[in-house]
């Protein structure tokens, strides 16, 4: 077969976040697939556009399977990273139970800046031992199996990153897993990474005793430090969080 499906992270948002390859496979493009505000931010081209809503993701990956197929050069696109609860899997998902010819195209995963590694960058290195990424989102797992993880992620001591913290459609979540964090964790640093690299761009610098869950919103990265986790206070400055490469007991 002829064409080909290049799964493409577009990054936080700003343009210098986005990599070469990124830029280069979507020049070649000769349609670009993905959720509407993902498409928009592509820079103007002779591609075909097919924006679409967010929840319809294996009908996406569907669709550009089958313009690959009729030897399209398509390039499906997400924000971050796009083997981060985004489209790849979405795209592996539709190969597997779809068409047997499907398993010939040729399937590119190029990727991207995810949110964790902005924000981590943004504040200092709270990323410098062990983390866990959980997903918030219960769209397409039950809210048990987030219990469950949340507990897992507190008692193994991780750093935890939370993706999907809220949304209309479910604003309390945030609020119920705050509250099994403070159960089982105690007191930890938390940083509320709000559009990282966008105009609107804001770091809030809370603990778990503090964090407000009405100040989470889905354009939020939640990061929550281990108990080894530290904060650098700045004169005048906003301080640096890291955590430790080395465990101290």
């Amino acid at each position: 077969m002829t064409g080909r499906v290049m799964i493409i992270g577009l990054g936080p948002g700003p343009a210098k976040w986005v990599t070469p390859e990124a830029n280069t496979l979507l020049a070649e493009a000769t349609d670009i697939i993905g959720y509407g505000p993902y498409v928009a931010r592509v820079p103007p081209s002779k591609a075909v556009r097919h924006a679409s809503d967010n929840r319809v993701e294996i009908d996406r990956a569907r669709h550009a399977l089958e313009l690959a197929a009729d030897g399209a050069q398509v390039a499906v696109v997400s924000g971050g990273d796009p083997g981060v609860f985004a489209m790849a899997a979405a795209v592996f998902e539709a190969v597997e139970v779809g068409e047997e010819s499907w398993r010939e195209l040729d399937i590119v995963v190029a990727p991207g800046v995810t949110a964790v590694l902005a924000a981590s960058a943004r504040i200092g290195a709270p990323l410098g031992h062990d983390f866990c990424v959980i997903s918030l989102s219960d769209n397409l797992k039950p809210w048990s199996i987030i219990e469950k993880r949340l507990v897992a992620a507190v008692e193994g001591d991780f750093v935890l990153a939370l993706y999907n913290p809220a949304s209309k459609a479910r604003p309390d979540q945030i609020a119920r897993a705050f509250e099994i964090l403070r159960r089982k964790a105690g007191e930890r640093v938390v940083i509320l990474a709000k559009a990282v690299g966008r105009p609107d761009e804001e770091i809030v610098y809370t603990s778990l005793k503090a964090v407000e869950p009405a100040d989470v919103d889905m354009r939020t990265l939640v990061l929550i430090g281990s108990s080894q986790t530290r904060m650098i206070a700045r004169e005048d400055k906003e301080p640096w969080v890291y955590s430790p490469r080395r465990w101290e007991a």
